[in-house]
């Protein structure tokens, strides 16, 4: 190894390079776990979502008015609120076509619609019992994007055109990954849209927080609360399930990645091999030198085996130290906690050992069979 750097490097690059694919593979799905189980333990697994379904006719079903109301009826439901549907259309300018709507909706929304949902304001403020009789509008994360406003200057707050007029923008939320299509919404009061947008004042999702404990007995009966005369036509949902259910298929993906560095792993030993094959190959005057000298054949195979579980063992530390900066590098693009399992980073280490002592085995036996006499002709 000493005397050959260049051929111990390449031999040893593919142990590496396998390891660093098996400790990242590992590793990146524990950081996302965490920080999926951060996430959820700060927006909370608490929140049901309710929606209309349709009819027997196939017609979209509609909540009553007081369907809000009613979901605070229920016992272990802390809070709850709704958002409606406006068939208006939101655009940057009056001058842009009616028909380029960004893929936006528009929806009235009450003040406490922001703490329901446990979502933060990025700019700006929520609607408040000051400003939501008026045509003041809130941007979704993903809306204001698309409508290319970043900031609320409060001396000149931009505005939208939306429904025939100007609505002046008073503030921008932040992400929301429990309620998705917040984050592409406009969102206006509640009282403004039937006043000056033809909303009809039905809710068209209805959000509620219960105690977690009871998520389950609520969500049971949330659909008939809502609607006792057709609880079949109302769809009630878990949004943190859908998070969950994320997770579990970046793990099967995770699986296949974990098969692809095994293979890596695979080529790097029968590449540790070959190089030893040729090692025996190479040295055959100091084996026949050193059995003359009266090495035992049992010396001779743990030299070339120590060699070969030292060339793996280094690769797969070197491994190791590469999989740890791509996991903290990726974790830390993401905004991800780096978590680095022990069985990952010290089965890495072992894997490649274990590999070297593979790969070495027939190359120190076919060493240890060399006859001193012929070793030396």
């Amino acid at each position: 190894m000493r005397t050959r750097p260049v051929r111990a490097v390449l031999s040893a690059l593919g142990i590496a390079i396998g390891v660093a694919a098996m400790v990242a593979v590992l590793a990146i799905p524990a950081s996302s776990a965490q920080a999926l189980h951060d996430r959820l333990a700060a927006l909370g697994t608490n929140l049901l979502v309710a929606a209309p379904g349709q009819t027997l006719f196939g017609k979209p079903a509609k909540l009553p008015d007081e369907a809000v109301a009613m979901a605070k009826r229920i016992g272990p439901v802390t809070a709850a609120s709704a958002l409606g549907l406006t068939s208006q259309t939101v655009r940057r300018s009056d001058r842009i076509p009616a028909e380029e709507t960004s893929g936006l909706s528009v929806f009235a929304a009450t003040p406490d619609l922001l703490g329901v949902l446990g979502g933060q304001v990025r700019a700006g403020s929520f609607l408040d019992a000051a400003n939501q009789k008026f045509p003041v509008t809130v941007l979704g994360s993903e809306a204001a994007a698309r409508l290319g406003i970043d900031h609320i200057d409060p001396a000149k707050p931009p505005q939208v055109w939306l429904g025939g007029r100007w609505f002046t923008v008073v503030g921008i939320l932040g992400p929301m990954p429990l309620a998705p299509e917040v984050e592409r919404s406009v969102l206006v009061g509640w009282d403004v849209a039937k006043a000056l947008l033809g909303f009809d004042g039905h809710a068209t999702t209805v959000y509620a927080r219960a105690d977690e404990s009871q998520v389950d007995s609520v969500r049971g009966v949330l659909g008939a609360t809502l609607n006792p005369a057709s609880p079949d036509q109302v769809n009630v949902r878990r949004p943190s399930e859908a998070l969950e259910a994320q997770q579990i298929t970046d793990n099967s993906y995770s699986a296949l990645f974990l098969g692809l560095g095994g293979v890596a792993l695979l080529v790097g030993g029968v590449g540790v091999a070959n190089t030893m094959v040729i090692s025996v190959l190479e040295r055959r005057r100091e084996i026949g030198l050193r059995r003359a000298l009266g090495a035992t054949r049992r010396q001779v195979r743990g030299q070339f085996l120590a060699e070969s579980v030292l060339l793996s063992g280094l690769g797969g530390l070197v491994g190791v130290l590469v999989g740890v900066l791509v996991t903290a590098g990726y974790a830390l693009s993401q905004g991800w906690p780096a978590i680095l399992p022990p069985l990952a980073l010290a089965g890495g280490v072992g894997v490649a050992a274990l590999v070297g002592a593979i790969a070495g085995a027939y190359p120190a036996a076919r060493a240890a069979r060399l006859p001193p006499t012929q070793a030396l002709a």
